[in-house]
């Protein structure tokens, strides 16, 4: 089996660069991105995702280009393009479009196409494929062949990382296949799982990411039922997590590039096909309302308009991811029930924010006070850290703490100070 001349990895993003760096220990490789700002960073050994460090930029061997001419030389091509949807809530696969098109300007006969986006079961082949045969003039398992490897890396998760994960393989053939679970099986230390086909290995991709919604949707419909009771659904998760089978889910907001997204994906096939998918678009229902439920109960805590800082925006602790971050559903809940809100991040690109959210992120957390209340959006771990000092600086007396997180739990606020907590 011949070694790739050049692997090409389109779309430098959270998955693609540390792929792109991974790969480059052990194959030639170009990373291409349309972004030009963001491949003059990454030749400047800057990754503003926080993924892969400086040393790494610093002597990796992979080249990162914005020139799509460079693509011409690859004879692997990997997908890594974000596949959000739309206002409706269904598919967006404009970026994986646009890559598919791109490279079939540039493929050649022998060449090989690998998606990593998570997508519904078809995509590779019914939308990918007829992109670049049109790009080309080639044909797909023919002239070309396609592949498939989903993502499973996470973002900030230095545990779980490219390198220690089991990556899945599917081919349009067995040679194909063969070839990639060579290719991944270099940064794997051959931990590979041969799929049965691309189709069985995107519907793997899809679940994984459903169940989670599915199995977080249930503990935040548990946690508004005994918040009506006045019970504490942390106290109880304490005590149900000491069985042996218990899954350890926690209530909150759900963000982010896949879990909050991919169900639809995977609804919107099924609809397809005629299956109305009810617990899939029940959980993504669930999940969709907390933001506006938590400032319902913010809202109902405080009882009149107020002044507010809600901390943390990016849709996970310690990164600066901001994609479909859900806090902004508590800040327009908050402003819609005649609140004013100042947002803080210890991690965000304050220039992104304003672009994709229209939020001014408010300046040093140490210069800021006093507010109504205090809303604990995100466990970043400035915020986790907080003393009764801060909290006495940042919230009037008589105003409220609301703890999204649980991470205030067991901290000692100060005198004439309300807690609420999920």
């Amino acid at each position: 089996m011949h070694s790739p001349k050049l692997i090409a990895v389109v779309g430098l993003g959270y998955v693609g660069l540390p792929l792109a760096v991974a790969l480059a220990r052990h194959f030639p490789v170009l990373g291409y991105d349309l972004d030009a700002r963001r491949v003059e960073e990454l030749k400047r050994a800057y990754d503003r995702t926080n993924e892969v460090d400086e040393a790494a930029l610093e002597t990796t061997a992979a080249r990162f280009s914005a020139a799509a001419g460079d693509l011409a030389a690859a004879d692997v091509y990997i997908v890594t393009v974000p596949t959000p949807v739309d206002e409706r809530n269904l598919p967006d696969l404009g970026a994986v479009r646009a890559a598919s098109a791109a490279i079939g300007r540039h493929l050649k006969k022998g060449d090989t196409v690998v998606l990593e986006s998570t997508v519904y079961p078809g995509v590779t082949e019914e939308v990918c494929g007829p992109e670049l045969e049109r790009a080309s003039g080639l044909v797909s398992g023919r002239d070309f062949f396609l592949g498939y490897s989903p993502e499973r890396i996470n973002p900030g998760d230095r545990q779980h990382t490219l390198e220690r994960v089991t990556k899945v393989v599917a081919g349009q053939t067995h040679e194909t296949a063969a070839l990639l679970k060579r290719v991944y099986g270099a940064v794997t230390d051959g931990n590979v799982f041969v799929a049965r086909d691309i189709r069985t290995a995107e519907a793997a991709k899809v679940i994984e990411n459903a169940q989670r919604d599915i199995n977080i949707a249930f503990i935040n419909e548990i946690a508004q039922i005994f918040n009506k009771m006045g019970i504490s659904v942390h106290d109880v998760l304490d005590a149900a997590r000491t069985k042996w089978n218990f899954l350890p889910f926690v209530p909150g907001l759900v963000g982010g590039h896949c879990i909050g997204v991919d169900p639809y994906y995977l609804a919107y096939k099924a609809q397809q096909f005629g299956h109305n998918p009810e617990v899939i678009l029940a959980g993504r229902r669930i999940n969709d309302g907390m933001g506006d439920y938590i400032a319902g109960q913010i809202d109902g805590a405080l009882g009149k308009p107020s002044s507010i800082l809600v901390l943390g925006l990016t849709f996970k602790e310690n990164i600066p991811d901001l994609r479909n971050s859900k806090v902004v559903d508590i800040v327009a809940g908050l402003e819609a029930r005649g609140h004013t809100v100042a947002v803080h991040d210890a991690f965000a690109d304050a220039e992104e924010a304003r672009a994709e959210y229209g939020i001014a992120l408010a300046g040093d957390l140490a210069k800021l006070g006093a507010f109504d209340a205090l809303v604990g959006a995100v466990m970043h771990a400035p915020y986790a850290a907080l003393t009764v000092a801060d909290f006495a600086r940042l919230v009037r007396p008589g105003g409220l703490i609301a703890d999204v997180k649980g991470m205030w739990r067991r901290a000692t606020l100060p005198e004439n100070r309300k807690r609420w907590s999920i």
